[in-house]
Formats: C-alpha cells, sequence, structure tokens
C-alpha cells in the first residue's frame, strides 16, 4: 500500500524509544495528523551517531476497522510491511494507554491480534506464514522447502521474506559477510532477512538475525516466527518453540490461526526530533 510521506527534515517530531528483547525502535504517534516522515528523515533518525538510531521506526496512524494502522520503515529508510516486535511494543503502549486486554492491529501485511499474556508479557498474532515462492515473494517457481542456494535455507514469508539456515553452531557463522550477501540474493526481488539457527531440542533454538535494510540486529519478531516456522516445516522442531536470541526470549506458537509470539517489551524515553 502506498502511503504519502509528507514530515521532512527540520520538522519537530515527537517520537518514543522502545525495545523488544533489545531489538529498538522510534515510534511515531501520527493519530492526530496521519503525517509519514520522509525516507531522508527516517534514515537521519537511524544514525546512532548523528541521529536516535533503531534498528526499525514505527508510526501509529488512525486505524480502519482496527484499533490504529502501523507503518513500519528499516534504517535506510525502506518501508517493511511486518516488524514483529515494533508491533509488541505499540499493542503494550496502546493497551496501557486504553486499559484494554487485547486490541487489533492493522499493517500493510494483515490485521493483528494483540493481547496482554500476563507479567508485562505482550503477545501478537503475526498471522499465518507464506509457503507459496510466489507470495514471499521469490524471483522463479522453487521449493521454498528446500532453496537451492549453497546451505540448503528454507524460504518464508512473514509479511516480509526470510530465508532460514540450520548449522550445527551459530556462534561460528561470519554475518558481517554472510548476512548482506544473502540479503541480496538474486532468488529474492525485495531483498530478505537471513535467520542462522542452531537447533537445541525440538522445542528449543537458537537464532542470530540479519534483518534487510538494516543489519545485525539483537532480536527480531518476524524472523524469529520464520525461523519456527522453517523448522518445523522441516521436522527439527515442534511448533511451539522457544527462541534464544542475542537479545532474550521469546516463545513462538504455530497454531492453526497463525503464529503467535510472545515476549516483553519496553518504553525506554520520549523525545522530539529537530533534524
Amino acid at each position: 500500500m502506498e502511503h504519502q510521506q509528507n514530515l521532512g527534515q527540520g520538522t519537530p517530531l515527537p517520537f518514543m524509544k522502545m525495545h523488544g528483547l533489545g531489538n529498538d525502535f522510534v515510534v511515531v504517534d501520527s493519530r492526530r495528523s496521519g503525517a509519514l516522515p520522509d525516507a531522508a528523515t527516517v534514515a537521519a533518525i537511524a544514525d546512532r551517531h548523528r541521529g536516535v538510531g533503531f534498528d526499525q521506526l514505527a508510526v501509529i496512524l488512525p486505524g480502519e476497522n482496527a484499533d490504529a494502522r502501523l507503518v513500519f520503515f528499516n534504517a535506510d529508510g525502506s518501508v517493511s510491511a511486518a516488524c514483529g516486535n515494533a508491533t509488541r511494543c505499540v499493542a503494550r503502549f496502546l493497551m496501557d494507554e486504553t486499559g484494554a486486554p487485547a486490541l487489533r492491529l492493522a499493517t500493510d501485511h494483515a490485521v493483528l491480534a494483540a493481547e496482554d499474556a500476563g507479567n508485562r508479557l505482550t503477545r501478537v498474532n503475526m498471522g499465518a506464514p507464506v509457503l507459496d515462492w510466489a507470495g514471499i515473494p521469490l524471483a522463479g517457481d522453487v521449493d521454498t522447502l528446500h532453496l537451492p542456494v549453497e546451505g540448503d535455507p528454507v524460504a518464508t514469508g512473514m509479511g516480509n521474506p526470510h530465508m532460514t539456515f540450520f548449522v550445527p553452531d551459530a556462534a561460528a557463522v561470519d554475518l558481517d559477510r554472510f548476512g548482506p550477501a544473502h540479503e541480496h540474493h538474486p532468488l529474492y526481488p525485495q531483498r530478505t532477512n537471513v535467520e542462522i539457527v542452531q537447533v537445541v531440542s525440538d522445542s528449543e533454538i537458537i537464532l542470530r538475525i540479519w534483518e534487510r535494510g538494516t543489519g545485525i540486529t539483537l532480536a527480531s519478531g518476524s524472523c524469529s516466527c520464520a525461523a519456527v516456522v522453517a523448522a518445523a516445516r522441516r521436522g527439527l522442531t515442534g511448533r511451539r518453540v522457544r527462541v534464544n536470541v542475542p537479545g532474550g526470549v521469546l516463545e513462538i506458537d504455530w497454531r492453526e490461526d497463525g503464529v503467535w509470539m510472545t515476549g516483553p517489551t519496553a518504553h525506554v524515553f520520549d523525545g522530539v526530533w529537530r533534524g
């Protein structure tokens, strides 16, 4: 979906800084104005030395047939249709604001259900995974469970594209080189997120993440969901899995109605971007 971007550099922009397991976000509440920052402003805010710094930026907009609408940007200013941990952070903010135990958030991927999971944990249904090559999307008709790529990865769509590799030792992979080399693989016309998975048991994995347009991150909700879907499809795990990411732990549960993700969130500070 196309969105009008009409907040350029130099326009004061109130924001919130949030994170889920170290996967950090700038969140802009535009429910009154409906305004979006332009790509140059997003990239400037993303700079960790000259700006605020974030893995993704999320904008809250008025919702139609939902409690709110979310638009996500990567650190390079490009748009992403999904961002699981940011969705959980915004859901927690809105539930605290309204006192509601559950709500629905519209994204360019789907309308996502969110709920209070107790103990300050927030659960979001990221929707059904996309398993066909055209929907992910891939450049051609290939077996998504065994891509014709060295390392035998799995392709999955979670509102954004994913390439998941299974390795004996996730820590041994040079992700600084491996990630960008595969993000731009010609099989993925929209680039891809890259997951490195070490299976611990049928209910636990270790996950390292390279996010398209951002780089290495401490956590990622959509990548965690994609990793579990890929592991379950391969028969390496069940469908309810503890995911150990560098920033902490997410619980992923692939149910009949979608892939549910549960974990903590943090609202760190508020500020105003002045460009």
